[in-house]
């Protein structure tokens, strides 16, 4: 008797806006030659320590996490990822600023100015 165990698809680590999924691809089409998508990653900086950085990126790294949007593939650093595990990326704009915004339940604090957080 064989019992087969079918893979169960993974949910991404970070859930995008339609907003989000509509910047990605604005972009995207206005992308340096060479890039092949977005990527987030969490480098350390700031008051608090990590910060959100989104850029273009020319190559795939191997543990990189990919997601396939509607406009274009979007990263998430493979050394970031436990720090976004069920966030939420949004993109906001209003009157006076424009940016990308995450709703991050790892993250336990952050400075005074928002551009930093602390997991």
């Amino acid at each position: 008797m064989t019992t087969q165990t079918k893979a169960r698809a993974r949910p991404a680590a970070v859930v995008l806006t339609p907003s989000a999924e509509q910047r990605i691809a604005e972009l995207m089409a206005q992308a340096p030659e060479g890039a092949i998508g977005v990527k987030l990653s969490t480098p350390r900086r700031g008051c608090s320590g990590l910060a959100y950085s989104v850029d273009y990126v020319t190559d795939e790294v191997k543990f990189d996490e990919k997601i396939e949007t509607p406009g274009g593939i979007f990263y998430i650093d493979g050394a970031s990822v436990l720090y976004l595990v069920g966030s939420t990326m949004d993109w906001v704009e209003d009157d006076f600023t424009a940016g990308f915004v995450f709703n991050n339940p790892n993250a336990k604090g952050s400075c005074g100015c928002g551009e930093s957080f602390t997991v």
